[in-house]
């Protein structure tokens, strides 16, 4: 009697969460929760199991306790067969973010003229940046990136052969070679000149819109800066003792010395990635640009502006707002999409954490810290450019 009188309260309890106005959400919420439970215990219970089965110690302390015994070809930073595997996967994540940003920059200006080329007045350009979107775009990334190795090691020369451009830069099999600074002293005062440089500038500017916006009076910012960055990098010059010099690319014997090298799988990544993503950012700015209303652009012409200072001062600064918003999620496809680097042999963190995951046997531990650095990697610039976009929001009065 006891039992059933027990068993009746709870299932009256039960019944009155039910028949309360959000009971049933909160029933269905707790089965949910409960099902999620049982699910990830039951994953975990088996992967227990099976480590244990297979003699293999979870944990991520493989990372420091071990030597990695394999070389990389491309580091930014000391690295050798003896450094340890967390070490490794520095320098591959410091490879996907070499290559990430160097294809955000490029990617982004070269879409950018796509883009206003396709609305220009001269029909040839129009049709040539047409035919480069519809090329680029619906083509497989992949494919692409095969094309472009393929043709770097079989249609460029040996080095001894190495054709020149303008005597500048040398393109060989082995890599693209361009000119660049060489400095006796190292280069760390003139960072560092370049940081303050930079700070100051950027104070400056801000100086400058916020009272333009106070007062509506205009002062130049942009030379200003320029000439306060250069100032602070000639002093920084002076005091490190810095000897700056020019490095260019020359024939030794059967390899290239000197200036910046750029190996084929390098280089096929930027080329690669610039391309396509390009073609996608160049459709974006397209349709920012269409959004704004051509009033405002007829009204400038009425003014007398010149094309171009209406492109610059009017069309662009109103089309940024919807141009931003797509924008980001092309930036956060074109990280993700570094990691097809594995196909041709850049070291990137994909590439190296897959080595780490076939020597060790640590796939969940591996498989985890990629990730956690793509999901880190993305969330930064997803909330970079999130605030940026907030501030060239338009604000309701």
């Amino acid at each position: 009697m006891v039992e059933k009188r027990r068993i009746g309260v709870f299932a009256g309890v039960v019944r009155s969460i039910y028949d309360a106005p959000r009971g049933r959400f909160f029933v269905y919420d707790a089965i949910i929760f409960a099902s999620l439970f049982l699910f990830l215990a039951f994953i975990v219970r088996n992967v227990s199991a099976n480590l244990d089965r297979l003699h293999i110690n979870g944990g991520f302390a493989f990372l420091q306790g071990k030597e990695a015994g394999f070389g990389i070809s491309e580091t930014l930073i000391a690295y050798d067969a003896q450094s340890s595997y967390g070490r490794a996967i520095i320098v591959g994540l410091l490879n996907t973010l070499l290559v990430s940003c160097l294809t955000i920059v490029l990617s982004t200006v070269l879409g950018t003229i796509i883009g206003i080329l396709r609305l220009g007045h001269n029909r040839l350009l129009s049709r040539l940046a047409h035919a480069y979107v519809e090329l680029f775009r619906n083509t497989p990334l992949l494919l692409q990136l095969m094309f472009w190795y393929s043709l770097i090691l079989i249609s460029f020369p040996n080095p001894r052969e190495a054709t020149s451009v303008m005597g500048v830069a040398l393109f060989t099999n082995r890599g693209l070679f361009l000119p660049w600074m060489a400095s006796s002293g190292g280069f760390g005062w003139l960072y560092a000149g370049l940081a303050v440089g930079v700070g100051i500038g950027a104070a400056w500017t801000w100086f400058c819109k916020r009272r333009q916006r106070m007062t509506g009076a205009q002062i130049p910012s942009f030379l200003p800066s320029m000439a306060v960055i250069l100032v602070v990098l000639a002093v920084a010059k002076v005091y490190s003792g810095t000897a700056l010099s020019m490095e260019w690319p020359t024939l030794s014997g059967f390899r290239v010395a000197g200036g910046l090298s750029l190996s084929p799988e390098l280089a096929t990544l930027l080329i690669g990635l610039t391309l396509y993503t390009s073609a996608l950012i160049g459709e974006i700015v397209r349709s920012g640009i269409l959004s704004v209303d051509k009033g405002q652009i007829e009204a400038a012409r009425a003014l007398g502006l010149h094309e171009g200072r209406i492109l610059r001062l009017i069309t662009l600064p109103l089309a940024i707002r919807a141009i931003v918003p797509p924008m980001i999620s092309q930036y956060l496809s074109l990280m993700k999409n570094s990691s097809l680097a594995v196909a041709i042999g850049y070291p990137d963190l994909a590439s190296i954490i897959n080595t780490i995951i076939n020597q060790t046997g640590q796939a969940i531990e591996g498989i985890a810290i990629l990730m956690g650095a793509y999901l880190c990697l993305s969330l930064s610039i997803s909330m970079v450019l999130n605030l940026f976009n907030k501030r060239m929001a338009l604000v309701q009065r």
